[in-house]
């Protein structure tokens, strides 16, 4: 009886090894984590230069975000908010569809995905905290937008690169 329970674990245990998660899981997770941390740089670049000061998106989230609750949210929930998207959603979709995306290059295919993670920041997601499509509301012209895009742009170039270092080492 011992010997069957211990042949049966035995089997439980390959049986779990062989329903690990697939290699571009990981590889997505390290690249979104890489991408963002690119995206956060250039952020941190431009809150220190001084550029676009009226142009604050994450501050505009945090207001939507107190306005729906209905009391504060502290500002560190916005960054939490773009950390776990670029860590997960984005890298996740990118990731699985990594061999469908335009272009031979990790590269190529982040900055396809970039203009499109773009153009719904642009169209959806500014105009819902208030900033109007592309942030034209901000009163900066095109400024805003074009900062945007190379945001958008640095994470999703280099997630696409260190995507693509991944897959070669494997």
């Amino acid at each position: 009886m011992i010997a069957a329970e211990k042949s049966g674990l035995a089997t439980n245990l390959t049986t779990a090894s062989k329903q690990r998660l697939p290699d571009w899981v990981w590889k997505s997770v390290i690249a979104g984590l890489c991408g963002t941390i690119a995206h956060t740089l250039l952020v941190s670049f431009k809150i220190h230069a001084g550029w676009l000061p009226a142009f604050q998106p994450y501050e505009a989230l945090q207001k939507t975000l107190s306005h729906h609750i209905g009391s504060n949210v502290p500002s560190i929930i916005p960054w939490i908010i773009s950390y776990l998207n670029g860590l997960t959603v984005i890298a996740l979709l990118f990731g699985s569809s990594y061999k469908l995306l335009p272009g031979k290059h990790g590269i190529t295919k982040g900055l396809s995905v970039g203009v499109l993670v773009w153009l719904i920041m642009g169209l959806v997601f500014f105009p819902l905290v208030g900033l109007g499509f592309f942030a034209r509301d901000v009163g900066l012209g095109i400024k805003p937008a074009l900062f945007s895009l190379a945001m958008v742009e640095a994470y999703s170039a280099v997630m696409g690169t260190v995507f693509a270092v991944l897959n070669r080492k494997s």
